[in-house]
């Protein structure tokens, strides 16, 4: 069924370039340079000992020392940060990875990323307008088309007929009452 299954909560999971925002450093944690992160989602598995992480606006290049859960946050170590004062520097950056090490999703899934700014249009080619926004109910994604007109399409099987996030695309099939 296509649709933007995802992990949850991925609202601010976002690709720049070639890498993917997976979480926030939320402040240091004790005097020897550890900060705490909150992740974005289940993405930040990608941060691993070892592996180079992109912090900032800048996307500086770091090293992972060490990255554990903590209570509902994690406790990451980068390799030169080993003092409060370092560690504080952080203070609010994004952490993004290299795309290439995020676990691929099944088929037809899609982070939210991915179908937002996409063109839908009907079967039978009429440009209904943008996916400006996803609401999420409980039971499926609610996706909010911007056009000539809003209109609000389930992300089930039934509307959602083909999504292209390389062509920026999504092709759907208006059930009676949709469109009114």
């Amino acid at each position: 069924m296509p649709g933007a299954r995802r992990t949850k909560p991925a609202p601010n999971a976002r690709p720049s370039g070639e890498t993917l925002a997976v979480g926030r450093i939320v402040r240091p944690h004790g005097v020897r340079g550890a900060v705490l992160l909150e992740a974005y989602s289940e993405l930040v598995a990608a941060v691993a000992p070892g592996g180079r992480v992109f912090l900032g606006e800048k996307q500086t290049p770091a090293t992972v020392v060490a990255c554990r859960k903590h209570a509902k946050r994690y406790l990451l170590e980068l390799k030169g940060t080993n003092s409060l004062e370092a560690a504080e520097f952080w203070r609010g950056a994004e952490l993004r990875v290299p795309i290439s090490r995020v676990p691929a999703l099944a088929p037809d899934t899609y982070f939210h990323w991915q179908i937002l700014g996409l063109t839908v249009v009907t079967e039978d080619g009429q440009v209904l307008g943008q996916v400006a926004e996803i609401l999420e109910t409980g039971a499926n994604d609610v996706y909010l088309v911007r056009g000539e007109r809003e209109i609000l399409l389930p992300a089930t099987s039934e509307v959602v007929r083909q999504v292209d996030p390389v062509a920026g695309r999504m092709v759907v099939h208006l059930l009676p009452g949709l469109a009114d």
